[in-house]
């Protein structure tokens, strides 16, 4: 979960009193992986603020806006600094006539000798991820707004990595790739955490550790054939609602507000994506809902259509990180031939 600006405060000066570290060791670092400290003198920062929530903090929707970051401002130097410049992620902006600055530029493994992005490792606290924006002296907001796009892509691409690397940390069942490629013709890379069972055409593989009242991540595979002309989303939606109804423990109606669609190539075949949210029936008695990714994959090889669905529950958890998930073991998703 990530740390809210108004938490955090408290959180660290009750960490403060908790934690001791000998003087000469580097104490691990803390915070989560999507939360980051902005280290920005006062002043500029005044000005540049809201550039970098805009930038940083972009939202994604699953079942609401999300964000995927959340930054939280620092002053260096001021109360709380000795602790929270030991967050897992830092955001340093200044010059090298910055003390904060010059402490990071002497922890560098190598000499930085140029303005603009740079990331150094381990500098206040272990595992400790420093990205620095290096600019000249007297430094303004028109210098910085170039770089804030490259931190954002430069982020968020290790954040993916940091997620995918997490849900394999199980392992990546290769018996069953094997498996599925053998007995249905296609194949996908999953975690050893997944259970699978197959009806029919219909598999249908699931994560709902550590329980499925908190989270459960599933994905079903089903196909037809001959291959027929499915990507749009009125044939997809109808498609997944007939596989939903008859597989499914519990019934779910696709929500198309807010949603997206996109068609392209997998692999070099045919295939289009749906991003909507699903959700019980109202006549359920309970509300429950989460975020869908389907996907149609037209493989002329085999003369198949695939409808690959996977969706999320996580009430009240935030949920980009296990979108990326469901993402990823999508893109596993290969047609044998």
């Amino acid at each position: 979960m990530t740390i809210k600006r108004s938490q955090i405060r408290s959180t660290f000066i009750t960490m403060s009193v908790l934690a001791f570290t000998a003087c000469d060791e580097v104490p691990l670092s803390y915070g989560d992986a999507n939360s980051i400290i902005a280290a920005v003198a006062a002043e500029p920062w005044a000005t540049v603020q809201d550039d970098v929530y805009g930038a940083l903090e972009a939202t994604i929707t699953t079942v609401r806006a999300e964000k995927t970051f959340t930054v939280t401002y620092q002053e260096p130097g001021a109360p709380y600094w000795d602790n929270l410049r030991r967050f897992r992620q830092m955001l340093v902006v200044g010059s090298r006539e910055d003390f904060w600055v010059q402490q990071v530029l002497d922890d560098a493994r190598d000499p930085i000798t140029q303005n603009g992005v740079h990331q150094v490792y381990d500098v206040w606290s272990r595992g400790q991820t420093i990205t620095l924006i290096l600019l000249d002296q007297g430094w303004d907001r028109d210098e910085l707004l170039p770089y804030l796009p490259e931190v954002n892509t430069l982020l968020d691409s290790q954040y993916r990595q940091y997620a995918k690397n997490r849900m394999y940390m199980s392992g990546t069942d290769s018996t069953l790739a094997d498996t599925l490629a053998l007995r249905a013709g296609f194949s996908m890379m999953l975690p050893n955490v997944y259970r699978w069972q197959t009806r029919d055409s219909v598999y249908i593989f699931r994560n709902d550790n550590p329980d499925p009242s908190e989270l459960i991540r599933q994905v079903a595979v089903t196909w037809i054939t001959p291959a027929a002309d499915m990507l749009d989303q009125e044939r997809v939606v109808a498609w997944r609602n007939e596989m939903a109804a008859e597989h499914y423990t519990e019934p779910q109606e696709v929500m198309l507000e807010g949603s997206g669609e996109q068609s392209f190539d997998a692999n070099g075949n045919r295939a289009y994506e749906l991003m909507a949210q699903w959700r019980n029936p109202p006549d359920r008695g309970w509300p429950a809902g989460g975020p869908l990714i389907t996907r149609v994959v037209t493989c002329d090889a085999q003369d198949r259509t695939y409808l690959l669905d996977a969706w999320l529950y996580a009430p009240g958890k935030e949920k980009y990180e296990y979108m990326i998930q469901l993402e990823t073991l999508l893109d596993t998703f290969s047609c044998k031939t």
